[in-house]
Order: structure tokens, then C-alpha cells, then sequence
């Protein structure tokens, strides 16, 4: 079984890492920012209480966020194993998570704040389906339209330069501390996350000692014998 925490500022490629990684090793991928968005998108109680924050810039508390982690991971679909974003955030989170579960790994993505912006402010959100769009790796084909169904794309409520700011800041006076607690537990490795998907995903699994993902199979070859047999 394999257990990492993946953590990384806002527009690292968090989700997307997380993802590819899960994809061929079994592992169940937990996005508590997902979950947030699930309960702001449908309305609950949670979700009315999450927005508030969300819209401000500012990080949800701490009793919400470890109380949401509890009972997914209480869930115990993930069998082969999990790989966790957006957990946790400061150093009261990473104690409650270290005293819970036993981790293999904490992968680090390493972002410059200028970055970070040009990502950030890029990405639109359709409307109607909720597709999710960065116009700098893959803006629609109609400029401002989903692909999917034609609904228009809009920036999510706190993709600004104001909450952004915010966030940063935020991410900088909580989340170092964090990674400093888990360096000294040797369980730290840290990537460059500028390059392409598939290039931090290969760094990810070099420093992990992961098997390298499968490449999309080829064509199978003709068989040999295909000449002179097809006249049946």
C-alpha cells in the first residue's frame, strides 16, 4: 500500500500529477479542494460556508478541513492506496495526519509565485458543464466557448489577482512550516513543476522509486501470414 501527500501552491499541478499518478498504480486520488467544490456546486450547508471563504481568498478553518479528510479517508476505497492535495495546509493540520496515518512520501512541487500567476489567471471554468480550461495549453476551440456544449467560460470566483495575492501569501506563512516538519521526518521530495506534465510526472516517479507508467500501446503488426490469405 502507498500513501503520499502531494502539496504544491495553487496552479502547480497538484490535481493533474495526483491523477496521472493514481492512474495505472491503483491508488485512490483525494482532492479536498474537489470536495469543497462538490458541496459549493450543490448547494449544501458546507458549500454556503465554503464560498464565503473561498470568494474572501482566505483558507478554510482547520476543524472543517480535518472533519472532511476523516471521513473520506474513513471511506477505505483506497486499497492500493491514496494520494492526497490539498492536505494539509499548516502545521496542526500535518500533526493530525501524522498521528492518523502512516505516509510513504510527501511530493513537493516547486513553483515560482510568477508562475503561479500566469497559470492561475488563465484558467476559465464553463459555465453550464464545469469544464475546466487553461487558455495557455488548451484554450477552446470558439474563444470564450466549452468545447463540450457551448456554454460560456468564466473565471472561478477566486481566480483574481486580489485573492490570489492572498493565497499566496497564505501558502508561504503556513504551508513552509509544514514541509520543514515533514523534511525532518526525511519523508520530502521536492520537483520542478515548470516543465510538461509528463516530464514532472517522470521526476515524481525517478524520486519515488515508482515504475514509470505505461505508453499507450501500439498498433498491433499485421501478421505475417495476411498476404495470399485473404481471398476466403
Amino acid at each position: 500500500m502507498r500513501k503520499y501527500v502531494i502539496m504544491g501552491v495553487q496552479g502547480s499541478g497538484k490535481g493533474t500529477q495526483s491523477d496521472m499518478l493514481a492512474a495505472d498504480l491503483d491508488l485512490v486520488h483525494i482532492s479536498v479542494g474537489d470536495i469543497f467544490r462538490w458541496n459549493v456546486t450543490n448547494h449544501t450547508k458546507m458549500g454556503a460556508q465554503v464560498q464565503r471563504v473561498m470568494a474572501a481568498g482566505e483558507l478554510v478553518g482547520d476543524d472543517l478541513v480535518e472533519s472532511v479528510v476523516q471521513r473520506r479517508l474513513a471511506e477505505h476505497d483506497w486499497n492500493f492506496g491514496f494520494v492526497i492535495d490539498g492536505f494539509p495546509r499548516n502545521a496542526r493540520q500535518a500533526e493530525f495526519f501524522l498521528e492518523s496515518y502512516d505516509i510513504d512520501g510527501v511530493i513537493h512541487l516547486d513553483l515560482p509565485d510568477s508562475e503561479v500567476r500566469r497559470r492561475v489567471l488563465s484558467r476559465r471554468l464553463c459555465a453550464e458543464c464545469g469544464m475546466d480550461y487553461n487558455l495557455i495549453a488548451d484554450s477552446p476551440h470558439v474563444p470564450g466557448r466549452c468545447d463540450s456544449c457551448g456554454g460560456e467560460l468564466v473565471r472561478r470566483q477566486d481566480d483574481t489577482e486580489q485573492a490570489l495575492a492572498v493565497r499566496l501569501r497564505e501558502y508561504h506563512e503556513k504551508t513552509n512550516p509544514v514541509l520543514d516538519l515533514f523534511r525532518r521526518k526525511e519523508y520530502v521530495i521536492t520537483v520542478d513543476a515548470r516543465p510538461s506534465k509528463e516530464a514532472v510526472q517522470l521526476q515524481i516517479r525517478s524520486r519515488l522509486g515508482l515504475p514509470v507508467a505505461p505508453a499507450a500501446p501500439a498498433a498491433p503488426a499485421a501478421p505475417a501470414f495476411a498476404e495470399g490469405h485473404g481471398g476466403h
